[in-house]
This record gives structure tokens, sequence and C-alpha cells, in this order.
């Protein structure tokens, strides 16, 4: 099943209608797009005036992804000390 890309401005849209009024469940049928989706656009425009993924993050989403960056960097690090290590030792 290929997956359907919203555009900001549609997904706009349809807040703006919900908050005219409208139900979910007609936005729904009316738009062919999943009820669901529409409840996920809505909550996510209430929470952060966005769309993007990045700014609906809670904080402890945010700080783990930046933990795990960290990590990453920091084992990369550590391989490279690893290999200095070597070959220092060799000569």
């Amino acid at each position: 099943m290929q997956e359907v890309y919203y555009t900001d401005e549609f997904k706009q849209q349809i807040v703006s209608l919900y908050k005219t009024g409208k139900t979910a469940k007609q936005l729904s049928s009316d738009y062919q797009v999943g009820k669901s989706t529409v409840w996920k656009w809505i909550h996510e425009f209430n929470n952060s005036g966005s769309f993007k993924a990045k700014d609906n993050r809670s904080p402890e989403e945010n700080e783990l992804i930046h933990l795990r960056k960290e990590i990453k960097q920091l084992r990369m690090e550590n391989d490279i000390l690893k290999q200095a290590t070597l070959i220092i030792g060799k000569k």
C-alpha cells in the first residue's frame, strides 16, 4: 500500500474546518482522510502550532535523541583512541 503525503497547507485547512464546527468524522469522509489522521493533525497543531514531528516531541524524547547522538559520538571517539593506542604501542 502506497503511503500518502499531505501538505502542511492541506492539514491546516482540515484543522481550520474542524475549528469552524465540522466533526473529525465529517472531515474524514469529505476529504478521504482517516479519522485518526484528522485527530492527529488537530492534536499536533493544538500542541505546537506545527505538523512537523520534531516540533511535537516531548522534552523526554528530545533528551533521548540528544543522548543517543552523544553516545554514538563517544563510541566513535573511544574506537579512535583504541586504534591510536594500538598503533603507538607497535612503535
